[in-house]
C-alpha cells in the first residue's frame, strides 16, 4: 500500500461516512436478528399506544425496486412503516439525525439514507442521490418525504423535485402513501404544550375509556415513472388523506 493509500486509509477510519456505515452494518452477521428484535419491540408498542390500521400495506410491491412517497406528520412516520411492511423499507433522512445518540445507530442499522441540501453539503447530497440509485438498481424499496420537512400545520405541503431526480436516473413505479390520524399526537408539531400531550397519552394508556387514538397507514396504486409527476404525486397523497 502507498503511502496516499495509507493516508486515504486513516482518514476513512477517523472520519467514516454514514454510507459506509450502512453497508458495514448490513453486512455484519448480527444486524437481521438485532432489526427483528427492535421491529418487534417498537410494533408491539405501536400496536399497545395506537389503534393501528395497515391492511392496505399489502398493496407494496412484493418484490422489485419501488419508490415510496408519503406525507411527513410526525417523527416516527418511518418507525410505523418500517415495522409494518413485510419488506425492508430503506428511508431517505434528514443527516442531523445521524448524530443523534440513540437515532443515529437505528438509521444505520436499517440502511437509512442521510441527505441534506446542496447549501450545506453537497458531496452528502450527491452521496444520498448515488445510494438511492444503487438501492433501487439492486430492487429495493425506498422511501422518499418529497415535503422535506414535518408539517408544521397537518397539511400536505409542496413536494421538492428530489422525486424527479430520483426517478430520471432511474425510472421504477412509484407508490403514494399517507399516514392519518397522527396529527395533534406527542410526536407531530401540532400547537400545544408537549409535556401535555404527553400526559394525556399516559392517561389514555391507563384509563382504556379514553381509548386510543386511531391511525392508519394508506397506500396507493403504483404510479409509473413516466407519469409520475410531483404534481399527479402530491395529488395522489391528498386523495389517500380523504378516502373513505
Amino acid at each position: 500500500m502507498t503511502h496516499v493509500d495509507q493516508t486515504a486509509a486513516q482518514t476513512l477510519a477517523s472520519n467514516p461516512s454514514p454510507f459506509a456505515a450502512t453497508t458495514a452494518a448490513r453486512e455484519s452477521w448480527w444486524v437481521p436478528t438485532l432489526r427483528w428484535i427492535l421491529r418487534f419491540v417498537v410494533g408491539t408498542w405501536l400496536r399497545l399506544a395506537y389503534c393501528l390500521r395497515a391492511r392496505t400495506l399489502r398493496q407494496l410491491p412484493a418484490e422489485g425496486a419501488a419508490l415510496l412517497v408519503a406525507n411527513h406528520v410526525t417523527f416516527i412516520d418511518a418507525l410505523l412503516l418500517t415495522t409494518q411492511a413485510r419488506r425492508p423499507v430503506r428511508f431517505v433522512m434528514d443527516r442531523a439525525y445521524w448524530r443523534k445518540p440513540v437515532i443515529g445507530p437505528v438509521c444505520r442499522l436499517f440502511g437509512a439514507i442521510p441527505i441534506t441540501s446542496a447549501q450545506r453539503d453537497p458531496g452528502c447530497l450527491a452521496q444520498a442521490f448515488d445510494a438511492i440509485d444503487a438501492a433501487l438498481a439492486r430492487g429495493e424499496l425506498v422511501a422518499i418525504f418529497p415535503e422535506g420537512r414535518l408539517t408544521a400545520d397537518g397539511e400536505v405541503g409542496g413536494f421538492r423535485p428530489g422525486v424527479a431526480q430520483i426517478l430520471a436516473r432511474r425510472p421504477v413505479p412509484v407508490v403514494p402513501m399517507a399516514f392519518m390520524g397522527l396529527w395533534g399526537s406527542v410526536f407531530s408539531r401540532a400547537p400545544g404544550s408537549g409535556r401535555l400531550r404527553l400526559l394525556g397519552h399516559a392517561l389514555a394508556r391507563l384509563v382504556p375509556v379514553l381509548g386510543r387514538r386511531k391511525v392508519e397507514v394508506v397506500v396507493g396504486e403504483a404510479v409509473a415513472p413516466e407519469a409520475a409527476r410531483i404534481e399527479v404525486l402530491r395529488d395522489a397523497v391528498l386523495a389517500l388523506r380523504t378516502a373513505p
